[in-house]
């Protein structure tokens, strides 16, 4: 099994920034959707951003204009830059992919990584 390993997650205060890294070892990397996901205590997992293949990418409503996701093929690597941070973006951060197109729910990826957690204080 494919385990993804994401990294990033600290404590931050609220309005600063922070990048989320997450590696995809192997495989056919530039074919699969890549998305993140976070969980908060309490809640289910939410879908946050994913990017496909050909680098399209979709947000929830939430934190658009305020996160990006891009990847780097050559380097096996997604990322998650997230700025103007808020409390309710706290959270377990996870990395996930698929192949083919780009979902926004969790059952629809096939691999995951263990989780980065996110932090912003008031």
């Amino acid at each position: 099994q494919v385990q993804l390993g994401e990294s990033g997650g600290r404590l931050v205060q609220a309005g600063g920034s922070l990048r989320l890294s997450c590696v995809f070892p192997g495989r056919s990397f530039s074919t699969y959707a890549l998305a993140w996901f976070r969980q908060a205590p309490g809640k289910e997992r939410e879908f946050v951003a994913t990017i496909n293949s050909s680098g399209s990418t979709f947000f929830r409503d939430s934190v658009k204009g305020r996160f990006t996701i891009s990847r780097d093929n050559a380097k096996n690597t997604m990322y998650l830059q997230m700025n103007s941070l808020k409390p309710e973006d706290t959270a377990v951060y996870y990395c996930s992919a698929k192949y083919g197109s780009s979902r926004f729910r969790p059952l629809e990826y096939d691999y995951w990584g263990q989780g980065t957690q996110v932090t912003v204080s008031s």
